[in-house]
């Protein structure tokens, strides 16, 4: 048998603490230490998973632990993948790599020297429903690609101190879209113009932040991606994604908490949908920590990559100066 990989996790929240669960319950790799700036989370972590509650310097400095996995603030992403790197370990980390485009580069020129595998966590690539879309659209059944559309809305906007440190809907919320728009285009972005107003809360206007947004993207041979964002969905979670293309169309929707469907005279009336993140995107998890332990085991390359957070960070920076602006922003994402 394969020995099982030890991993460290850094950062006990939410989403670490999804990461964490779904390492304990593999047979090929083990959840062997835990750390948060809070110690009862990493406590409570560590108990659930038989993990020890340790602190971030021992995580990195122990050559039995193969690879780290960073669901840390976003400001101390890129210091910690270097560090990581540094010490031999893979990585994975939650986007953003940094919310500044010169940092991220230079993170990833260590990465680079490292030769250790860097994954950023966009993890709509792998919910089963969008994947399969885009396995079908490479397929050819809907044709030449011609329109990209991106519908996301979170069931209700996040506290406004979370909005001051976040960086804006752009970088925060509107940058998986952007990855999912590169992922599915299959030719990068060159032109991107961007609306963007709240709509939900004033709080985060004074912020200054927008909580309601609209964003359309053209490539060099004239494809169009057109993504909508709000933070505010009275029904649920709302995750849809259709590419039309010249041949027909290929469509994603929402998942409801269950499939059953009541008709009477008033009509067709159907379960919620499911509320949030969490419940939305568990296979997504899943499916996500399979890719990086296969990519960690050579199996696989790692992806997405860390030029891949760059990238989406580029359209998101280009985003957020057109809604400032009122003009068009020209990209030039080539290979940077």
């Amino acid at each position: 048998m394969t020995k099982a990989m030890k991993i460290g996790l850094l950062g006990a929240g939410r989403i670490g603490r999804i990461h964490g669960l779904n390492v304990a319950a593999r047979g090929d790799a083990e959840l062997v230490a835990v750390t948060d700036a809070m110690p009862e989370a990493a406590a409570s972590l560590a108990a659930a998973t038989g993990a020890k509650a340790t602190s971030t310097a021992a995580i990195l400095s122990d050559a039995a632990i193969d690879a780290v996995l960073i669901c840390t603030p976003t400001d101390t992403h890129a210091d910690l993948i270097e560090q990581a790197v540094s010490a031999g370990k893979a990585v994975f980390c939650e986007k953003p790599v940094d919310l500044d485009a010169a940092r991220i580069r230079r993170c990833l020129a260590t990465v680079e020297t490292s030769g250790k595998p860097l994954m950023i966590g966009f993890n709509r690539r792998f919910d089963p429903n969008f994947a399969a879309l885009e396995k079908r659209l490479r397929a050819g059944e809907a044709g030449a690609i011609e329109i990209v559309t991106v519908i996301s809305r979170d069931p209700s906007p996040p506290p406004v101190d979370y909005v001051r440190r976040s960086g804006g809907l752009f970088r925060d919320m509107m940058i998986h879209d952007f990855d999912m728009a590169r992922f599915l285009l299959a030719e990068e972005p060159v032109e991107v113009f961007a609306l963007g107003s709240a709509l939900v809360d004033k709080a985060i206007g004074e912020a200054g932040d927008v909580d309601t947004a609209a964003v359309v993207m053209k490539t060099a041979s004239g494809r169009i991606a057109q993504i909508s964002n709000s933070r505010r969905a009275t029904y649920g979670y709302d995750q849809r994604i259709e590419v039309h293309g010249s041949k027909g169309m290929l469509r994603a929707g929402n998942i409801h908490e269950t499939t059953v469907e009541i008709a009477t005279g008033q009509g067709f009336r159907a379960d919620p949908v499911q509320n949030f993140f969490l419940e939305r995107y568990a296979a997504a998890y899943r499916a996500e920590l399979d890719a990086f332990i296969a990519a960690c085991n050579g199996k696989a390359a790692a992806s997405p990559t860390g030029l891949d957070g760059l990238k989406a960070q580029i359209l998101a920076d280009a985003a957020t100066e057109s809604t400032q602006t009122g003009k068009p922003v020209r990209v030039d994402l080539g290979d940077k």
